[in-house]
């Protein structure tokens, strides 16, 4: 893989963040009710950001949790599915649910984050948060709340990168 650019650097990337955090807010009338959820890996560092700027600006910190889709996603074995979907649980029933994930692509992972959230219960309504849109879904899945809009060929790779994980924070495009 070359690098071609960085797409965001770490003002850019807060700034996203910060703004995506806003919408939220105002979407849903605050942060009561909200509970932001982080798709493993990088989804999970976004949304302890979305959370930690919420509650920078409103009264209280929406509820957290961490989401593994492996187990539901449509490449692997559906036995081991029923063994290890139920090794995490959280309640959703009449929540506002944001999902939050570094980057939609063909949007199968978000399917399988909605499968696993309604296993879990009912929510009032399920959002999706993503840093960077890249198109090409192969699902008709669409994200509520979008960072930035990169438009991708296929044989480009995009690449978050967070604090949490890699000790950088911002975005980079890639050719394969």
């Amino acid at each position: 893989m070359v690098k071609k650019a960085e797409i965001m650097d770490r003002d850019a990337v807060n700034r996203a963040v910060t703004r995506i955090s806003h919408e939220i807010t105002e979407r849903n009338s605050g942060a009561k009710n909200l509970i932001i959820v982080g798709i493993k890996r990088r989804g999970i560092s976004l949304a302890k950001m979305l959370r930690d700027k919420i509650a920078q600006f409103e009264d209280i910190t929406p509820e957290y949790a961490e989401l593994d889709v492996t187990f539901y996603r449509d490449d692997v074995k559906k036995t081991e599915i029923l063994q290890e979907a139920n090794k995490q649980f959280f309640a959703v029933d009449g929540k506002t649910v944001i999902l939050v994930d570094d980057v939609i692509f063909t949007g199968r992972t978000v399917r399988a984050a909605i499968d696993c959230i309604m296993d879990m219960g009912r929510p009032q309504c399920i959002r999706l948060a993503v840093l960077v849109d890249r198109g090409h879904r192969e699902l008709p899945i669409r994200a509520d709340y979008v960072g930035k809009n990169v438009p991708t060929s296929l044989d480009e790779l995009i690449k978050v990168l967070t604090d949490e994980f890699d000790g950088d924070q911002c975005v980079e495009l890639y050719q394969r």
